[in-house]
């Protein structure tokens, strides 16, 4: 379906990004009656783009094609990042892969396997309720939990998420989930038994995968290959189910392959007017140029994610007065404790990837209190801690080596169905040097400035790990564990140097480089999410957060990209009350 120009204008907005957020504002804007043209750097292996809008059938419960062979994309050769920890580093230490979420249709939504908790109360207030932290930039958000309930329940219910209300750590609901808990993964049952034994909470994760049929898609299957691959039964109801909206309402159209490129202006650089694009899904010319087409909007909305967003604008040098386009990156600082089960832990590999968490760490106590002392930190807060298997099959066979010990060692599993992994996505303190910016020499396929991460964790998410991890190898030796071991990522100490691919962080986990706040001189956006700089432009994405909290981003980017679109067609969500 294509928009015909009207009055100028190809559409009333374009997004750049078909992820979660760039999918929630497509909806919504859509809802409201305006019109859509959404830009997709990567393929299409989501959807047909003509009603009745079915699944293609792409996805598969293939290991390879998705984990070796980059089928979502970007292979890091055509679109290589580069990574350093400081300016020490020189201009780069590694090169290829950082940090990759997929490019395709649908974003980093199709590859998750849909941990969606809600943050807290307290961590839209952390600088108020905890205090600074020197070296670290704390602050509050300029959107509170009571301005972002509504829109929370509303995210929910878009992309249909199952779950319970009973973590004791979790904030105020206006309402139940929209679909009741999905099956228990084996090793989860095992793991939250002795959890609850050491005085913690788990509880069963809230999760977008259907458990039972949601929006004519079916209940999961528990197949297994949920994390890193696309679902082939639309059990994952992020990003399909706001996509296939949208399209439904015939005011959306979904070009995919569209590389954006430039972001048009008006003379004076304060309006943003549209996007030149290049159209990957046509052969380059004989000069083996892509070719380059433009299209035109009354508002522009940014959803390529926290890494791709900032490089657009520091490549075109906008929205960039207040100087801080790219800094205060933040991930999720990893604490991985694995435990190994002389018995098999039948059905490992089997269910959801991840079925409980316990958010234990993020509260704190006693004990976690005396470390920071000892630290000479103020505090420190963990993360969610997932309860979690190890790997699939393909990759255990790769780690086990080839060799004559290879049939028996695969028989055995002992690397997938007797390990029992937990995962703290620890919080990250937002630094102003953890930056995305544009590596001076590295180009990707179609010329243009790679992305550099440069990035080193705080003390606090040290301090945080070193005194979390004991306590998780103590439930994993409960729960019958013969030997645990711990690391982290990014490694650290003694690890930190023993493989350059190995330095960067491992999480998808990316927030922060264009962040939300109230004054202009120091942050991106305003409350709304526009741009100061370009007041037509809305970012959708997690780039906008002020702090990374210890829950995983994309409930919360989600709900803040529909608050701003409500907010830009003048159609806000009321306040709501506890139930």
């Amino acid at each position: 379906m294509m928009l015909g120009a009207v009055d100028g204008v190809d559409a009333d907005a374009i997004i750049i990004g078909s992820g979660p957020g760039g999918a929630a504002v497509a909806h919504s804007l859509t809802q409201a009656g305006w019109s859509v043209i959404l830009l997709e750097k990567g393929r299409n292996h989501l959807l047909s783009l003509q009603a009745p809008f079915a699944p293609l059938g792409h996805f598969s419960n293939d290991e390879i094609k998705f984990t070796q062979r980059h089928f979502l994309g970007p292979d890091p050769i055509l679109e290589p990042r580069t990574f350093r920890r400081s300016l020490a580093d020189g201009d780069r230490l590694l090169t290829g892969e950082v940090n990759n979420l997929p490019s395709t249709l649908g974003g980093g939504g199709v590859h998750a396997d849909g941990k969606l908790p809600r943050f807290r109360e307290i961590d839209f207030a952390l600088r108020s309720e905890l205090g600074p932290v020197e070296g670290a930039d704390i602050a509050d958000w300029p959107v509170s939990y009571a301005d972002l309930e509504p829109y929370y329940a509303e995210a929910e219910q878009l992309v249909g998420v199952a779950g319970e209300e009973t973590n004791p750590f979790a904030a105020w609901r206006s309402g139940p989930f929209p679909m009741p808990p999905g099956a228990d993964m084996f090793g989860a049952q095992i793991s939250s038994a002795a959890a609850e034994r050491a005085g913690l909470h788990p509880y069963r994760a809230p999760t977008g995968v259907n458990s039972v049929e949601y929006q004519g898609r079916p209940a999961c299957n528990n197949c297994g290959f949920c994390a890193f691959y696309g679902c082939p039964i639309e059990a994952k109801g992020d990003p399909v189910g706001m996509l296939r909206a949208a399209l439904e309402t015939g005011r959306c159209q979904i070009i995919p392959s569209a590389y954006a490129t430039e972001i048009t202006t008006d003379p004076a650089r304060t309006r943003a007017t549209g996007v030149r694009y290049l159209d990957l899904s046509v052969a380059p010319n004989a000069q083996g140029d892509a070719a380059v087409r433009e299209l035109r909007a009354h508002h522009l909305v940014l959803a390529g994610g926290a890494f791709e967003t900032p490089r657009l604008l520091l490549r075109n040098e906008l929205g960039n007065s207040s100087g801080r386009v790219g800094q205060h990156l933040m991930f999720h600082f990893q604490t991985l404790v694995v435990g190994a089960f002389r018995e098999r832990l039948w059905g490992a590999s089997r269910g959801r990837s991840v079925t409980h968490l316990h958010d234990d760490h993020i509260d704190g106590d006693s004990a976690s209190r005396a470390a920071a002392q000892a630290a000479g930190l103020p505090w420190i807060r963990g993360g969610i801690v997932e309860h979690g298997s190890s790997t699939g099959p393909v990759n255990e066979a790769l780690l086990q080596g080839a060799g004559p010990h290879h049939p028996l060692a695969m028989r055995n599993s002992e690397l997938r169905e007797r390990l029992w992994v937990f995962t703290m996505q620890g919080e990250d303190l937002s630094q102003q040097s953890n930056c995305v910016d544009l590596d001076p020499t590295v180009r990707d396929a179609w010329g243009f400035a790679a992305g550099r991460v440069t990035y080193q964790p705080h003390q606090h998410e040290l301090v945080t790990s070193n005194h979390v991890a004991p306590i998780l190898e103590g439930v994993l030796r409960d729960a019958g564990a013969v030997w645990t071991a711990g690391s982290t990522s990014p490694p650290v100490g003694d690890h930190a140097g023993a493989s350059p691919m190995g330095l960067a962080p491992a999480s998808y986990h990316i927030m922060g480089t264009a962040k939300m706040g109230f004054d202009p001189l120091n942050s991106v956006v305003d409350p709304t999410s526009r741009l100061w700089d370009l007041p037509n432009v809305i970012i959708a994405d997690s780039s906008v957060f002020p702090t990374s909290t210890g829950y995983g981003p994309t409930l919360t980017l989600v709900a803040l990209a529909t608050r701003a679109a409500r907010l830009l067609t003048g159609n806000p969500l009321r306040q709501s009350q506890p139930t």
